[in-house]
């Protein structure tokens, strides 16, 4: 399923800024971080729905992932 590329664009924002929260980085680092992440893909091509979680699941994901590549 594919999400309205406008609310996606909205949907990434409130991601990339509970991220940068959680982890105590700067809104830049997180953006960087985000559009380079295994979870970006995911979201964007609506694999399993990820487009559907919440923001604060994405984040906690994209978290994982930041603490593995650590």
């Amino acid at each position: 399923m594919n999400a309205n590329p406008i609310l996606l664009q909205k949907k990434y924002a409130r991601v990339i800024e509970c991220f940068a929260k959680l982890q105590g980085i700067s809104l830049d680092a997180a953006l960087e971080f985000f559009y380079h992440s295994e979870v970006y893909p995911l979201i964007r091509d609506g694999v399993s729905d990820m487009h559907c979680m919440s923001d604060a699941y994405l984040a906690e994901e994209l978290e994982l992932e930041y603490n593995m590549k650590k």
